[in-house]
């Protein structure tokens, strides 16, 4: 019989090769020194669930995945031959060495069905199973309750509309303290990204020749204005279920000096940013002056269009996780909702110049896509302003957190697609020159 301690071995002699290529893999900037196996679990049959450390200059982390048994293959998660296992476990709740299954109280879920990987693999790895349920299996792990579960679990616990339920969960222990693996979720077969109504709509109006955003057959205003009143939604069922706080001076500067200290870091990578820098750190403190008492909550943390859906009953936020890059305990910070607002925002910019990246410069398109921009950036306002305080009243707040934000988009443009990069430098360009 094949010793599952051998196999492992032998693939962890050969990650340092295999990682690099993997897309949820977080640690491609830099090399890997080592790779150690924290725990090996025959989950079932011929499955192997392998959790494992990589060490490279600077950071540690921990990564999960899986092998097949019988021939040595890696990674079976993908695999529908191997990864039914995991939803039969979750359906009927099971613990395999350490390893605990469950699903939500109340909750009955169908076995049987095997996992089909979604088109392009994220940070993460999901399966859908059949056309009900949706596994979102966490290859980097953190110590605690994974934030995403732990979001969703709250706004369900208050009658949120517009998240997609969940359904179950994965977990374990790693060094006394719990770790999530995996979170089961409903399916919803019939939903549209954002991003991609959004880039449908900016392709409709640049193929008009002289009709405005709102004659065009697909204005996306009114999606806008309805995923507003969505993301407020969320906002307060976040609040009731979690609380709220108001902001003191100590948290408000830490804030502000964490913006100063973003662009501080950003500048010294991307030169062109530098002659922004004046207005940029004006504007920072500027907020600081107007800020006033300023509740904070727990929020999305990461939003755009690209985590948000639309189903035939509304919008859905998907992916609580937080923003990427962030550290586990800043994701868990109480932040102003003005984040979130500021976040979408921005997407709408990107929706909108998405095509003009790469093409000769043209007046017409432009300022086409300005006021496409600014068309669904007013609507959402609107529709946010339904249900909780108009963020437009909170004006050089939300202007810093675009701007702090921007800075990020500059910072990761510079690293992933150059090309992009005029995006993000044109909206500061425009917002410290009032132009926005």
């Amino acid at each position: 019989m094949t010793d599952p301690h051998e196999l492992v071995e032998k693939l962890v002699a050969s990650l340092p090769d295999l990682l690099p290529a993997a897309r949820w893999f977080g640690g491609k900037d830099k090399p890997i020194t080592a790779v150690r196996p924290l725990r090996t679990t025959v989950v079932d049959g011929d499955l192997v669930h392998v959790i494992f450390e990589v060490e490279q200059p600077g950071r540690t982390e921990q990564y999960q995945g899986a092998l097949s048994l019988s021939t040595g293959a890696w990674d079976v998660l993908l695999d529908p031959e191997h990864n039914g296992v995991l939803l039969d476990r979750i359906a009927t709740g099971h613990e395999v060495d350490g390893i605990t299954f469950a699903h939500e109280p109340g909750t009955e879920l169908r076995s049987g069905l095997r996992g089909r990987p979604i088109g392009v693999e994220q940070s993460n790895t999901s399966l859908i199973y059949g056309q009900q349920y949706i596994l979102k299996i966490f290859r980097k792990l953190a110590n605690g309750e994974n934030r995403d579960l732990t979001m969703h679990r709250a706004l369900r616990s208050v009658g949120c509309e517009h998240i997609a339920l969940p359904l179950g969960a994965i977990s374990t222990e790693l060094n006394g303290e719990q770790v999530t693996l995996a979170m089961l979720q409903e399916f919803l077969p019939d939903a549209v990204e954002g991003w991609d109504m959004a880039k449908t709509s900016v392709r409709d109006l640049m193929a008009e020749a002289d009709l405005h955003a709102f004659e065009v057959g697909g204005d996306f205003a009114g999606e806008a204005q309805r995923l507003g009143h969505a993301v407020a939604k969320v906002h307060a069922d976040l609040a009731e279920a979690l609380g709220t706080q108001i902001a003191d001076d100590e948290a408000i500067s830490r804030a502000i000096a964490g913006m100063q200290r973003r662009l501080g870091v950003v500048l010294e990578a991307v030169p062109e940013l530098g002659r922004h820098e004046e207005p940029l750190r004006a504007a920072f403190e500027e907020a600081r002056e107007h800020i006033g008492a300023i509740p904070i909550q727990h929020i999305h943390g990461d939003l755009h269009l690209g985590q948000v859906l639309r189903t035939v009953h509304g919008w859905l936020l998907i992916d609580f996780e937080g923003e990427p890059a962030a550290k586990v305990e800043d994701r868990l910070a109480l932040r102003s909702p003005l984040r979130d607002v500021a976040g979408m925002l921005r997407s709408f910019d990107y929706a909108a110049r998405q095509l003009l990246i790469g093409q000769p410069d043209d007046d017409q398109l432009a300022y086409r896509a300005m006021e496409w921009t600014k068309r669904n950036r007013a609507a959402f306002c609107d529709g946010y302003a339904e249900v909780a305080d108009d963020p437009r009243d909170h004006a050089h707040l939300l202007r810093a957190f675009e701007l702090d934000k921007a800075v990020y988009e500059v910072a990761y443009e510079h690293a992933n697609r150059p090309e992009w990069l005029t995006v993000p430098l044109s909206s500061i360009a425009r917002m410290t020159s009032g132009g926005e």
